[in-house]
Formats: C-alpha cells, sequence, structure tokens
C-alpha cells in the first residue's frame, strides 16, 4: 500500500542570495529526497513554479488540517 504524504509548509527565515523568497512567508514543500540529502529545499514560489534553496532559509511549521486545506484550494 502507497503511503500519502501529508502537505509540508514552512516558513522563510532567511533569504540572503535569494531575494525572491519573501521572509516570514509561509511556501509549501514538494518532497526532493536527493536535494534534502543535498541540504535544500523544493519550495513553490509564487510563480506556481518549484525552486531549490538553502534548507537553512527555512523553518517547518506544522499547521491545522483547515489551514492546510484552505491553502492547497487557493
Amino acid at each position: 500500500m502507497t503511503e500519502v504524504l501529508q502537505p509540508q509548509f514552512v516558513i522563510c527565515v532567511r533569504n540572503s542570495g535569494a531575494e525572491d523568497l519573501e521572509l516570514r512567508k509561509l511556501y509549501q514543500v514538494v518532497p526532493d529526497e536527493e536535494a534534502a540529502r543535498d541540504g535544500y529545499l523544493r519550495v513553490i514560489d509564487e510563480s506556481g513554479e518549484d525552486y531549490l534553496y538553502p534548507a537553512e532559509f527555512f523553518v517547518a511549521v506544522e499547521l491545522p488540517a483547515t489551514a492546510t486545506a484552505a491553502l492547497l484550494a487557493s
């Protein structure tokens, strides 16, 4: 049986050298094991595209199911 992954969200806490990231903004993470092994996170930006950024730029947050559903619906 295939495990369904829950969407993960992070908050940007640093953006040096990546000015396209907004500090204190919530971003959705796209699972990418290879990137994670190299110290990166793949996040979806305002354009709807996903890009790699250093994992240290973010802090993971756990959201209530209703908040997650609302974010994914928009």
